[in-house]
């Protein structure tokens, strides 16, 4: 038996035609080429679900990060070696970069460490542990010793009683005349007839849309300080809020139709329905610097007609992917539509595998041309068109003509081969930013904006419906441009929802958060017993 095991097996019936071998070997050759790709796309594809469950959000190449693996064991291995005393200098300091760093950090502690309120305590010696152990007289102070501590205090409810009173004429009541009856006004509530007043609004808005709590979350929070507002009724209260605050939301869409350049992404956002979560959209338009709001939409689908609805007489710049649901808003309104380069590293990138020296020559152009954006950052729109122009274009040649090249070299499904089909098949669209120095080199504003919510997403799971997503669409709005701003979300929504609901529509342009900012710099300080919310 072992004897008929190590017999090889007759070869395969062969034909004896040339012409008909030449096309059994063209088919073997191809079913081989065939296997090798899928072999590569199959190693591509396990790559990306490796790098989305177990590795860095970072898109970064294999052979970088095997090269800073082995900086880094070369640093451990040389920590671990005894130090030379004839290596170290006798009088070794500090360099002067280091000084300026520890002293700027130290400049930053203190200067936070500073503006805190100050509550003293003075501790003291009993008069039986003043008493001098060996004489037994009174011990006199000779000094202090001074400390300092870092305490929180949680926040606390507190109960407010609006007491109006009311007043009347007592002579034309006896003459039997009108009194007059008049009753003292109230600051109009920013939910009419609501409990909530306005600083537990804004804390429960920007709880969960700056800070991403869910409402349970927020109604145990509650609970422990002493009293518990449901999940529910927080909801609700969110819902007044964003209707409050629609015709700023409104306002700020207007503006940002009115940039020259408007750059948008969206992600799922979804939503609950019978039997299952309905997959619905969230999307997001930033402004440019003259228009400088994150307006958010939620959509029911991912159909052109968000796009189409918001973006109705919007013809300047789209800075977008390479969704086709943009193709028919693009070519409606005669838009100019500009590429982002950073989709396109991330396509080569995750088909490094099948091509590592196509990834690695290819993101080093890349790394070139961002090297002269950040040249440019804060040049003006004319400058860094100028510096595109004579740096950028090169490089851009330079990289399209080796596409080509790369192009003929690999088989049509090579993975690095669709990568360099999508941007060869969007080059017009990635070159935009070479012909106008406002135009950015990829579309990062907005997929950072996206985070939000997807960090909402992952915590809350859903919309309930869609009022709900239209809701959070406004709310994110507004603390997406506070942040923009560097404003404090709840401060800047605490006093918008205690001066909102008397507002006149001609005053809500001073209440946009820009707007507001800058106001509040030509403002008096407040002192400490003065209402900071008019």
């Amino acid at each position: 038996m072992w004897h008929n095991l190590l017999v090889p097996a007759a070869p395969p019936n062969l034909p004896d035609d040339k012409e008909a071998l030449k096309a059994l070997v063209a088919a073997l050759m191809r079913e081989r080429d065939d296997l090798h790709i899928e072999n590569l796309r199959l190693q591509v594809e396990l790559d990306g679900y490796k790098k989305r469950y177990y590795g860095p959000r970072a898109d970064r190449l294999q052979s970088t990060g095997d090269l800073a693996q082995l900086l880094l064991s070369f640093s451990q291995d040389l920590d671990r070696k005894p130090i030379n005393p004839d290596d170290v200098p006798p009088h070794s300091e500090p360099t002067e970069e280091l000084r300026r760093v520890k002293r700027r950090k130290g400049r930053r502690r203190i200067a936070d460490f500073e503006n805190l309120p100050v509550t003293t305590h003075v501790h003291e010696l009993s008069a039986e542990e003043r008493a001098c152990p060996c004489c037994g007289l009174q011990r006199k102070q000779i000094g202090q010793e001074e400390s300092w501590q870092i305490e929180y205090f949680p926040g606390h409810f507190e109960r407010i009683h609006h007491v109006r009173n009311k007043y009347a004429c007592a002579v034309c009541e006896i003459n039997g005349q009108n009194p007059q009856i008049e009753t003292a006004a109230k600051p109009e509530a920013a939910i009419n007839k609501g409990l909530a007043g306005p600083g537990l609004l804004s804390y429960i808005v920007t709880s969960k849309f700056n800070d991403y709590l869910p409402n349970y979350r927020l109604e145990d929070i509650f609970a422990r300080q002493g009293f518990e507002i449901s999940r529910a009724t927080q909801s609700v209260w969110c819902g007044d809020v964003a209707d409050l605050a629609e015709p700023l939301y409104e306002l700020m869409g207007n503006e940002v139709r009115a940039s020259h350049v408007v750059a948008t992404d969206d992600t799922i956002m979804p939503m609950l329905n019978l039997g299952h979560c309905a997959k619905a959209r969230m999307w997001v338009y930033v402004g440019d610097a003259a228009h400088p709001y994150n307006v958010f939409d939620f959509t029911l689908s991912r159909g052109r007609d968000g796009p189409k609805y918001f973006l109705k007489d919007y013809s300047q710049v789209l800075l977008a992917d390479a969704y086709g649901g943009y193709d028919g808003v693009v070519a409606g309104n005669a838009m100019v539509r500009a590429g982002c380069w950073a989709h396109l590293r991330r396509k080569v990138i995750e088909a490094e595998r099948a091509a590592p020296e196509i990834a690695q020559e290819t993101v080093a152009l890349m790394r070139v041309l961002y090297a002269i954006e950040k040249q440019g950052l804060n040049a003006s729109a004319e400058e860094r068109l100028r510096l595109r122009q004579e740096q950028s274009a090169p490089v851009l040649a330079e990289l399209r003509e080796k596409f080509f090249d790369w192009k003929e070299q690999l088989l049509p499904k090579h993975p690095m081969a669709e990568a360099i089909k999508y941007g060869l098949g969007h080059w017009e669209e990635l070159n935009v930013f070479l012909g106008d120095g406002a135009v950015p080199i990829d579309n990062n504003v907005s997929e950072r904006e996206m985070k939000r919510v997807v960090l909402n997403r992952k915590n809350s799971l859903f919309v309930g419906n869609v009022r709900g997503g239209r809701t959070a669409a406004i709310l994110a709005t507004l603390t997406s441009t506070c942040r923009r701003h560097d404003l404090d979300p709840q401060l800047y929504l605490t006093q918008l929802l205690v001066n909102l609901p008397a507002l006149r529509i001609s005053d809500l342009p001073a209440w946009l958060p820009d707007r507001w900012k800058a106001a509040q710099k030509t403002r008096p300080a407040t002192s400490p017993g003065q209402n900071p919310q008019t």
